[in-house]
């Protein structure tokens, strides 16, 4: 059964389950670090957390404040400067699976597109900050250079990001794409697949003929 849910906003015409990989390799020094930072996260939901409701299509994105691999701090979605954004979100270790798929198919087909941007952000909160250095420093060292400016490292707000992502699977990606004007535009959230990705693909694509 396909576990992914999807919503989006429909706009004007005109208008401008795969099986798991293996992690990349590089990854494992900071695997344990990252783990026991994002099992805190998952176990982690303040009781102020329940009065956030999930983000519907037509919402502005709250601020999703953090610094990406390459140095520059970023805040979202003041920070895509009236681009459209596609945000891949984890919330556990596992979740990387289907982040590192929805990213590794975006690069593919829109990642030489200069009207689309995209992060990959593993929201790991307060609980993650003393493993700070040694977690941003083992991921910079396993992955691409090119891809650094594109994961953005989140330690705040963890609980917040969870509810507004409608967080119920610990272990899956979490989707957004933000439209120009900052308004969420689609939202998904479970396991990489065809059908989803082709879904996907279409907004993308829209978005990007704005």
């Amino acid at each position: 059964m396909n576990r992914m849910r999807t919503d989006f906003v429909p706009r004007p015409a005109g208008s401008a389950g795969v099986s798991r990989t293996a992690p990349v390799a590089g990854r494992r020094p900071w695997a344990a670090v990252l783990a026991a930072a994002l099992l805190l996260v998952a176990c982690a939901f303040p009781a102020w957390a329940a009065d956030v409701a999930p983000l519907a299509p037509g919402d502005r994105l709250p601020p999703l404040k953090g610094e990406l691999l390459s140095g520059p701090r970023v805040a979202l979605p003041d920070s895509a400067a009236g681009r459209p954004v596609f945000l891949l979100l984890g919330f556990s270790y596992e979740s990387r699976h289907d982040v590192e798929k929805w990213a590794a198919r975006f690069r593919a087909e829109f990642g030489t597109h200069s009207r689309l941007g995209f992060y990959e952000v593993p929201v790991i909160g307060t609980a993650g900050r003393l493993g700070r250095p040694f977690i941003d420093g083992s991921m910079r060292r396993g992955l691409p250079r090119e891809m650094h400016a594109h994961v953005l490292m989140v330690y705040r707000d963890a609980g917040r990001w969870k509810r507004l992502a409608g967080h119920r699977d610990p272990d899956v990606g979490y989707l957004l794409l933000v439209g120009p004007d900052g308004r969420v535009a689609w939202r998904a959230h479970g396991p990489f697949s065809e059908p989803a990705w082709r879904e996907a693909a279409e907004h993308l694509a829209r978005l990007a003929a704005e």
